[in-house]
């Protein structure tokens, strides 16, 4: 049977529990296994394989529409791994706004590995970019935190010319919003802390492929070797909150839809960053994603005297790093998420002192618009 999204969030990954008949399966806890004789075995040490993470990934590998995923303790344990499979001393062309933590890992601390930051948004001459040790092009989109929509189908198109793996950070959009493998990705990753776990009390990262045969035995490597795994309570928590991925997100998008509209006609909004506004993008998210999204940037006609002050004002809004969970989080990109990032890097790509993020929750929207509007009106 084929089984549509809303299907595949709560019925992928295990059926019921063979011994006891358990709808939700079991935490398996154990940290070794015993073996029928040395190297006879069906699991035989937590690291390198678990009950509860076999069913997360065979979940996420269903979700994502891939053919093989692995589970790992962090987005970035899963971003590391991904260069790793690739080497070293290698070069790669990535879209230009991503998240500080990515900009990080590739400028400071995989010193082998030479990025290019590209703008999707201009006219790109490939062959001046891509050389003989180009390995991959790394996407994000919707990116961070300036919400640009990069064309997965057109850039795939692309590398195929050259013979590159598209890797694409689907974090922002989740699986429900946005499935790249689909539309020509190769690899997929997302930090599943975000939407996957949707409830600000997980912390985990993940790999989905689309050809096992290339790039399956290297991960599975690599993960065990390196040990960046999530615990057994992580995976079935991620397993269960996964379950509630559809309905949480269709009023993430509808929410944020709506605090969009607001924000787009207040006064003390100079601009604001969502797919589902700007011309560039509209046409390309509306045709690759399935929504818009929880995730927005907005630029305060303010200093930054003026910003802290519109963020003391909030009451339902946290001032706090990360994303996805029920609850609306609110940043400042230059002194958090993306405060590694070169200051005149940030300026340039348009994170400036008065743009803010926000993660819209699920909590009534009306209360939403209202905390915005009574804190707007305090600068």
């Amino acid at each position: 049977m084929k089984k549509k999204f809303n299907t595949k969030v709560i019925h992928s990954g295990h059926s019921s529990d063979k011994d006891t008949g358990g709808v939700m399966p079991p935490i398996h806890l154990s940290s070794t296994f015993e073996q029928t004789e040395p190297g006879n075995f069906k699991y035989e040490y937590a690291r390198t394989k678990n009950p509860s993470r076999d069913i997360l990934e065979k979940l996420l590998a269903e979700i994502e529409s891939g053919k093989q995923a692995f589970a790992f303790a962090s987005g970035m344990a899963a971003i590391n791994t991904v260069c790793d499979i690739f080497g070293d001393n290698y070069h790669i062309v990535c879209s230009d706004d991503v998240y500080g933590g990515t900009r990080r890992l590739f400028d400071k601390v995989k010193t082998g590995i030479d990025v290019t930051y590209v703008d999707f948004d201009k006219n790109i001459n490939w062959d001046d970019i891509v050389s003989d040790k180009t390995k991959f092009i790394w996407l994000e989109t919707p990116s961070n935190p300036l919400m640009k929509i990069i064309d997965i189908k057109n850039t795939s198109q692309i590398a195929k010319d050259f013979n590159l793996p598209i890797i694409c950070d689907n974090t922002f959009a989740s699986s429900f919003n946005q499935r790249p493998i689909e539309i020509g990705a190769d690899i997929v990753v997302s930090s599943s802390t975000k939407y996957l776990g949707g409830h600000s009390d997980i912390v985990g990262g993940s790999i989905v492929i689309n050809d096992p045969e290339k790039y399956a035995d290297k991960i599975a490597y690599l993960q065990n070797a390196v040990g960046a795994v999530p615990s057994p309570f992580d995976c079935y928590l991620l397993t269960r909150s996964i379950k509630t991925l559809s309905v949480r997100m269709k009023q993430h998008n509808e929410n944020a839809l709506q605090v969009a509209n607001f924000l787009n006609s207040h006064p003390k909004i100079l601009k604001i960053h969502y797919p589902g506004f700007d011309p560039k993008y509209k046409d390309i998210a509306a045709k690759q994603m399935d929504g818009f999204g929880g995730m927005m940037s907005i630029v305060i006609d303010s200093d930054l005297k003026g910003v802290n002050k519109f963020l003391r004002q909030l009451n339902l809004f946290t001032l706090a790093e990360s994303l996805g969970g029920v609850e609306s989080l609110i940043e400042h990109p230059a002194i958090m998420t993306h405060a590694s990032i070169d200051r005149k890097v940030r300026e340039a790509l348009g994170i400036t002192d008065n743009l803010l993020r926000l993660s819209i929750g699920i909590e009534d929207v009306g209360d939403l618009i209202a905390d915005l509007e009574q804190a707007l009106q305090q600068i």
